[in-house]
Parts: structure tokens; sequence; C-alpha cells
């Protein structure tokens, strides 16, 4: 039983990981720095270098996630083990840059899960496109982060019980 509760999460996950893939890679091929700088006239040419930057992280993450996955449904017999450390790591990888970036060109506000409204928060203007794609991410990436939350903790307690 537990098995196909893992898989179907991992399962779950690909999906998600393929869809995310998709939309960043195509944002990412359509844009350059100077049509943000065309959208937002008065924008900061460096903080749109940052958030740039960010998101190729990101679409990164999301790959590797991606291909584990594949890897780790593709197994015969299921690996549950295997699956448990992928969704762990999709959790602390692709989730964690998502809500929190490296570099802090935005971050979430833990506040606006109380309000309903979208809880990343730009520390500058972002272009309107930018905006636009991360928060059209953000109720699935809400989704899979409450899907994996318990990965997270199993997987630290497991590793600390194995020392």
């Amino acid at each position: 039983m537990a098995n196909s509760i893992v898989f179907q999460q991992t399962k779950q996950v690909e999906a998600f990981l393929q869809n995310t893939v998709q939309t960043l890679t195509d944002y990412l091929n359509e844009t350059t720095l100077s049509k943000l700088l065309e959208e937002q006239r008065d924008g900061d040419k460096a903080y749109y270098q940052l958030l740039l930057s960010n998101l190729r992280r990101l679409v990164v993450y999301c790959e590797e996630g991606l291909e584990a996955c594949r890897i780790v449904l593709s197994e015969e017999p299921f690996r549950k083990t295997a699956a448990e450390k992928t969704l762990y790591r999709v959790y602390h990888l692709c989730v964690a840059e998502y809500f929190t970036p490296k570099s802090d060109a935005w971050y979430e506000d833990s506040r606006s899960a109380y309000t309903g409204r979208n809880s990343l928060k730009f520390r500058q203007t972002p272009p309107t496109s930018f905006k636009k794609l991360l928060l059209s991410l953000e109720s699935e990436f809400q989704t899979i982060r409450e899907e994996l939350e318990f990965y997270e903790t199993d997987y630290r307690t497991k590793a600390i019980q194995s020392k």
C-alpha cells in the first residue's frame, strides 16, 4: 500500500515538473534582458539579470527532478526508498528555490496564506511578464509543497536515526 502511495506521488510530481519545466523554458526562450527593460522602462537592469538567473537555476533544478522521477518510475521493481529520496530532493531544491531563491530577489510572505493573496513578494518591481509567470505557477508549487512536506521531515528523521 505504501509503495502505491509513493508511486502515485512520484507520478504527480513528474507531471507537475513536466508542466513547470515547459512553462519556464518557454518563457526563457522568448525573453531577453532587453525585452524586460522595454517592458518596464524604469527597471533596474541588475535586478532583472538576477531575476533571470534565479529562473534559470529553478528550471535546472526542476529538469533534474523531472529526470530523477522518470528514472525512478521506469525501474522495475519500483524502489520506494529511491522515490522517497527523489521526492525529498524535489521538495528541498525545486519548491524551496521557488519560494525562497538563493539570492532573495523575491521571497514568500507567509502571512499571505491567511489572506488568500499571492504569497510571493519582490524586492523591487519586476517586469509584468515575469511577475505573471511566477504567480501563475504559485498554486501548483503550493500544492506540491503540501504533498511533499512529509518527506522533508521523514527523510531527515531517517537520516538521523541511521547514524
